[in-house]
C-alpha cells in the first residue's frame, strides 16, 4: 500500500537514495528544459514587458504642468480656464467604463489601438494649436483634453486584462509592477525632452501623441500571441515566477533612480541623450529576466535545490482561489440579515457604509490633492522662479516609489502585523507635512523639491493600494464597479481644488507683478500659492483623520480575513494529507 503523506512538505523532501554517506543530499544537475517549453514560458513574460512599456509611456497626464504655461499663453486664457483643461483630462476617468464594454465586442488589440488613436488625436491637435499651425476655439481644445484623458483609461484597461489573462496566479504582483511603471512616465518624457530640444515645451505634446502609438506597435506581437505552455510542476513554476518578479522589481527601482539622477544633474543635450539610451535599455532588460532564472536553475542547481529545501515547511497554495471555492460553497456570509464588511457589496449597500465614506474622504483629501498639485506644478514653479521640468520629474519618480511601496503589506505581513488600511493611513501622513512645509518656506528650492517628493510618494502609494483595499473591504468580484465609484472623487477634486487654487492665484496677481495677455494672468511671488498650500494642508489633515477612523473600524475585518485564510490553509493541508 502506498505510504500516506504526513504533510504537504513531504512532497518536497528528497528520499533516502538521494543522500550522500555523510547525510548531505545529492545535488543533481537538471537537464535543460526543452527549447519549445522554455520559449513558450518566455513568451508569457514578453506580455508583461509589453504591459510595462505601455504603462511607462501612457502616464501622459502627469506632464500637463510641463507645458500648461505655454498652452495658457497661446490660448490667452485665465488660470481658472486652464484648470478646466486639467479637469477635462481627469474627467476622462468618468468614462473609463466604455473600455470594458468595448472589450465585449472587439479583441484586445483593437482596444489598444483605439486608445493609441484617441491619444494621437487628443494630444496631436493640442500640439498643432500650441505651435500656431491651427487655431481652435476653447471648447474644442477642452474636448481634445477629454479625449486624451479617456485614452489613458483605455490603455490601463488593456494592461490590466493582459496581466489577468497571462498571470492568473500572480495577478497581484503583475498588476502592481505594471501600475508602478505608469509613475515614471513624466520623468521619461522629461528626459526625452532634454535630449531632443530643451528649449521648446510644446515637444511634450508631440511626444505624448507619438510615443504611445509607437509603443503600441512594438507591443503588438506580445499582445497577439497566446503562449501555449507545457505546465511545469506547480511549486517549481511559482518559485520561478517569484524569482523573475524579484529581478523585475529590482530593475524597476534602478530605472527610477536612473531617471531621477539624470534629471537632477545639469546635463547638456548630448549627455541627456546618453541617459535616455540608458533608460530605454533598462526598459528592455526585463525581457532577459526569465532567461537569467532559467540559466541559474540549470548551471547552479545547488542554489535552486537549497531554496527548494529551505522552503519545505511552506506550501505555495493559491489562497485566493481556495477562498473563492469555499465562498461558492458556503455562500455570502451574513451577521443576521446584514452583509458583513468584506463580502460582496452592491451599489446601494456600498453607499450606505460609513467605512466607504471615510475611505472616500481619505482619498479625496489625500491622493486627489496630490494629483491636483502635480497639475499645478507648472504655475507653482513659474511663480517661484523654479524649473517645472525638474519638479515634474521629482513628482513622477517618487510617485513611482510610492506605487512600489504599496506592496509592503504583502512582504512585511509577518514582521509588522498592520492592516492595509493602516498602511494607507501612514501613506497619507507625508501630505500635510509637505503642504505646511511649502507654506512656511516655499521660496527655498530644497524645500520645494522635498515637499514635491513627499507628495508624489504619498499619492503614488494611495493610487496603487486603493484597488486592493476596495477589493478586500467591499468584495473582489465587485471591485471593478466599486473602485470606479470611489475614483469619482478625482474629477470632483480636480475641479474644486483647482478652481480654488486658480482663484487665489489670480487674486494675488497685483498690477505691479502681473503680465496680462488677453485673459492670461501670470502671478509671480510667494503669495500666489501660499493660502492654497495652507488650505490643502488643512484638508489633508482631514483626510488623515478620516483614514485613521477607517483603520480603527476595519481592523476586525482584516482579523476575520486572516482567520479565514488560516482556516482555508488548514483545510487544504488536511485535503493534501488525505491524498
Amino acid at each position: 500500500m502506498r505510504p500516506r503523506i504526513r504533510d504537504a512538505s513531504d512532497k518536497l523532501r528528497p528520499n533516502r537514495s538521494t543522500f550522500h554517506h555523510d547525510g548531505e543530499p545529492k545535488l543533481h544537475r537538471k537537464h535543460p528544459p526543452p527549447f519549445r517549453s522554455m520559449l513558450g514560458r518566455w513568451r508569457k513574460w514578453t506580455v508583461l514587458v509589453a504591459a510595462i512599456w505601455i504603462q511607462a509611456s501612457t502616464g501622459t497626464n502627469f506632464d500637463f504642468s510641463a507645458y500648461s504655461s505655454h498652452l495658457k499663453s497661446v490660448l490667452g486664457i485665465s488660470q481658472v480656464r486652464l484648470n478646466y483643461l486639467a479637469v477635462a483630462s481627469d474627467l476622462g476617468k468618468a468614462f473609463g467604463w466604455s473600455s470594458g464594454i468595448a472589450l465585449g465586442y472587439f479583441p484586445l488589440s483593437v482596444v489598444l489601438f483605439a486608445a493609441a488613436a484617441m491619444g494621437f488625436v487628443g494630444y496631436g491637435v493640442q500640439w498643432l494649436v500650441i505651435t500656431n499651425v491651427i487655431a481652435l476655439p476653447y471648447s474644442l481644445v477642452f474636448l481634445c483634453c477629454l479625449l486624451a484623458g479617456l485614452s489613458i483609461c483605455w490603455f490601463n484597461t488593456a494592461c490590466f486584462i493582459l496581466c489577468i489573462r497571462h498571470f492568473p496566479t500572480n495577478r497581484a504582483l503583475a498588476l502592481s509592477l505594471t501600475v508602478s511603471f505608469n509613475g515614471i512616465s513624466a520623468a521619461l518624457y522629461s528626459l526625452a525632452f532634454n535630449a531632443i530640444s530643451p528649449s521648446s515645451s510644446n515637444l511634450y505634446l508631440l511626444l505624448n501623441s507619438l510615443v504611445p502609438l509607437a509603443v503600441s506597435l512594438a507591443a503588438l506581437y506580445p499582445v497577439l500571441i497566446k503562449p501555449s505552455l507545457e505546465p511545469a510542476p506547480e511549486n517549481e513554476s511559482r518559485r520561478h515566477d517569484s524569482h523573475v518578479f524579484a529581478i523585475m522589481n529590482v530593475v524597476a527601482v534602478v530605472t527610477s533612480f536612473h531617471l531621477l539622477l539624470s534629471s537632477s544633474s545639469t546635463d547638456v543635450t548630448s549627455s541627456a541623450r546618453l541617459h535616455l539610451v540608458g533608460a530605454i535599455l533598462l526598459l528592455v532588460f526585463p525581457l532577459c529576466a526569465p532567461l537569467l532564472v532559467y540559466a541559474r536553475d540549470y548551471y547552479f542547481p545547488d542554489i535552486n535545490q537549497r531554496s527548494h529545501s529551505d522552503s519545505s515547511g511552506y506550501v505555495m497554495l493559491n489562497i485566493d482561489e481556495l477562498k473563492m471555492q469555499k465562498a461558492s460553497v458556503t455562500g455570502t456570509a451574513k451577521e443576521g440579515n446584514k452583509v458583513r464588511l468584506g463580502d460582496e457589496h452592491s451599489f446601494g449597500l456600498l453607499i450606505s457604509r460609513l467605512e466607504f465614506w471615510l475611505y472616500y474622504i481619505a482619498y479625496f483629501c489625500g491622493g486627489t490633492i496630490g494629483l491636483v498639485y502635480s497639475n499645478n506644478l507648472g504655475q507653482i514653479a513659474q511663480s517661484l522662479g523654479q524649473s517645472s521640468t525638474t519638479l515634474v520629474t521629482i513628482y513622477s519618480s517618487f510617485s513611482f516609489f510610492g506605487r512600489l511601496l504599496s506592496a509592503a503589506p504583502d512582504f512585511m505581513h509577518k514582521r509588522f502585523r498592520l492592516t492595509r488600511t493602516g498602511w494607507f493611513t501612514i501613506a497619507l501622513l507625508p501630505t500635510p507635512i509637505a503642504f505646511f512645509l511649502l507654506a512656511i518656506s516655499s521660496l527655498q528650492q530644497s524645500a520645494l523639491q522635498t515637499a514635491t517628493a513627499l507628495i508624489g510618494l504619498s499619492s503614488g502609494f494611495i493610487f496603487a493600494a486603493a484597488v486592493s483595499i476596495t477589493s478586500e473591504l467591499f468584495g473582489p468580484n465587485s471591485v471593478g464597479v466599486n473602485h470606479n465609484i470611489l475614483i469619482t472623487n478625482i474629477p470632483i477634486g480636480s475641479l474644486l481644488y483647482g478652481y480654488i487654487a486658480a482663484s487665489i492665484y489670480e487674486a494675488n496677481a497685483t498690477p505691479e507683478i502681473r503680465t496680462v495677455v488677453s485673459d492670461s494672468v501670470v502671478c509671480i511671488g510667494r503669495d500666489c500659492y501660499h493660502k492654497t498650500f495652507v488650505l490643502w494642508g488643512c484638508l489633508s489633515l482631514l483626510g488623515l483623520a478620516s483614514s485613521l477612523l477607517m483603520y480603527l473600524r476595519t481592523k476586525p475585518v482584516y482579523h476575520r480575513l486572516e482567520q479565514d485564510r488560516v482556516s482555508v490553509t488548514t483545510s487544504s493541508y488536511k485535503d493534501l494529507d488525505s491524498m
